[in-house]
């Protein structure tokens, strides 16, 4: 057996930190007693009632494995087949889900969209929602979907979420939100959930819950009712209907109770802030974009970035280009494990700084 990972040395993902104390303790509570089967049980049921307290609507609420499953049978419920899905060319639907969302719509296709930062240009979403609409040789647009937060660690505010969702609505898109990270661009924006989803003008919501101190789940949220039975369906046809649903409820019942999710949020988002700062401290240490979640991109010398993982820092490099590493803070990050990344960057970047 491998020796445990340094947790104060971990910043590859928020999905390495463990689970919140408060989410544990509810799995054991409801591991013992027998329970209706399928959804039936009181626990699944405070679960939906809280979701739908939390966006201050009644709610579509079901509970998935995985963030790739949520996103690609939410899209599934919007896109037909001949469809088109307008998405940034660095979403995660896009680069991470290994063609998910095309085998689960039954082929609609991904059109990609340019944007600063992560974000999806209006302009191009504009041209691109009106593209070849009638032409029967031609995919047809039918969803925008966009990532709050991005995957550059960026957040759109509400007034871009509006303008995107105005221009979707104007030609007939239906509109999802990839949430994986929903309670980091939250606290960020300073916003409350109805006001950054379906007040915004978004029809379903892949709510993350497992990087933000669940388990085993993340959930699908959908504001149109007309969608209620056609997502029943597809998530049972999907083998995302657990038989105990309760142990997946349980999880989201207590991340919603007493503000679990956005104390989270808010502590990975203050430990990113903390990075990010302290980064810009550094001469030969580059930020990249503009991070407003718990995720900083950030461009390093090349032997630095291998003393860090001789060191056993564990972080992805490469993935915002080359010589970039990313760094991701979560519930778990302690101020101490960042003062030590800062620490040994500093020290780093100083000894192989060249001489004048």
């Amino acid at each position: 057996m491998s020796a445990s990972l340094d947790d104060t040395k971990m910043f590859a993902s928020d999905n390495a930190a463990g689970a919140s104390g408060q989410i544990v303790d509810a799995v054991v509570r409801v591991a013992f007693d027998a329970q209706p089967a399928y959804g039936l049980d009181p626990v699944t049921a405070s679960a939906r009632m809280r979701m739908s307290e939390v966006f201050e609507r009644d709610v579509d609420l079901h509970f998935v494995a995985t963030g790739s499953a949520a996103n690609s049978l939410a899209l599934a419920a919007l896109a037909r087949p001949w469809g088109s899905i307008l998405c940034h060319r660095s979403s995660h639907i896009q680069v991470d889900e290994c063609g998910g969302p095309e085998f689960f719509t039954g082929g609609a296709k991904l059109v990609l969209l340019d944007g600063d930062d992560g974000k999806v240009d209006p302009a191009a979403l504009q041209r691109a929602a009106r593209d070849r609409v009638g032409d029967v040789h031609s995919a047809q647009p039918q969803v925008l979907s966009i990532t709050q937060a991005t995957e550059t660690g960026s957040v759109y505010t509400l007034d871009e979420i509006g303008t995107l969702t105005d221009i979707a609505r104007d030609a007939g898109l239906r509109v999802h939100m990839d949430g994986a990270r929903f309670a980091n661009a939250l606290v960020s924006v300073g916003a409350n959930p109805a006001e950054m989803s379906w007040r915004a003008g978004v029809d379903i919501l892949s709510f993350g819950v497992t990087k933000n101190g669940g388990m085993t789940t993340d959930a699908v949220v959908s504001f149109d009712p007309t969608l209620a039975g056609e997502l029943a369906f597809r998530v049972k046809r999907a083998g995302q209907l657990g038989s105990k649903l309760r142990f997946e409820a349980a999880q989201v019942d207590a991340y919603l109770a007493d503000d679990l999710w956005l104390r989270n949020a808010r502590h990975a988002n203050a430990m990113g802030e903390r990075l990010r700062t302290g980064l810009g401290a550094i001469p030969q240490a580059r930020v990249q974009g503009s991070p407003r979640a718990n995720m900083v991109f950030c461009a390093l010398p090349d032997p630095v970035v291998d003393a860090l993982i001789d060191r056993g820092f564990v972080f992805h490099h490469g993935i915002g280009g080359p010589g970039v590493a990313r760094f991701v803070t979560s519930h778990a990050t302690t101020p101490e494990g960042v003062d030590g990344l800062l620490s040994a960057i500093g020290d780093l970047t100083e000894a192989t700084r060249p001489q004048t």
